[in-house]
C-alpha cells in the first residue's frame, strides 16, 4: 500500500510539475535594414546589388520609382513583372552596374524593352512558383 501511495503522489507531482512549466513561443526577429538606394532597382536576390537601366520592365516602377523586390516587396501576393534577365550577372552579364546611393534618372523601363523572364520580386521566377 505504501508503494501505491508514493507512486500515486509522485504521478501527482509530476502532473503538476508538467501543468505548470510555461510555453515559451518562438519569435524570430530579423532586421534586414534599409532597401538600396539604386537608381533603376536592385536584384531580388542577395546581395541585392544595384540593377542596370534594362532589367525591369514598367510595372516595378510607379510614377518612375522602382516599387521593390527582395525582403523590401510588399506588393500583392500575385505580383509578375518582366524582367530582361540578360542583365542579370546571373545570367552571364558583365556590364557595368550601378552602385547603391548612385544618383541616377528614376525613370521606367526603356521603350523597347524586351522582357525574357517573369519575376515576382521574391527571389522566384514565375516557372519557380508553387
Amino acid at each position: 500500500m505504501v508503494k501505491l501511495n508514493v507512486f500515486a503522489l509522485a504521478a501527482v507531482a509530476g502532473i503538476c510539475l508538467v501543468a505548470a512549466t510555461p510555453t515559451a513561443k518562438a519569435q524570430v526577429v530579423v532586421n534586414i535594414g534599409v532597401a538600396p538606394a539604386c537608381p533603376y532597382g536592385y536584384y531580388d536576390y542577395s546581395p541585392y546589388t544595384c540593377a542596370p537601366y534594362g532589367y525591369y520592365g514598367p510595372e516595378w516602377f510607379n510614377g518612375g520609382a522602382f516599387i521593390g523586390a527582395g525582403p523590401w516587396f510588399h506588393g500583392d501576393e500575385q505580383f509578375n513583372g518582366h524582367v530582361n534577365n540578360r542583365y542579370d550577372p546571373q545570367h552571364g552579364y558583365k556590364g557595368s552596374l550601378p552602385k547603391s546611393g548612385d544618383k541616377g534618372r528614376n525613370k521606367p523601363a526603356p521603350r523597347n524593352f524586351k522582357s525574357n523572364e517573369t519575376r515576382d520580386g521574391r527571389g522566384h521566377t514565375a516557372d519557380d512558383k508553387r
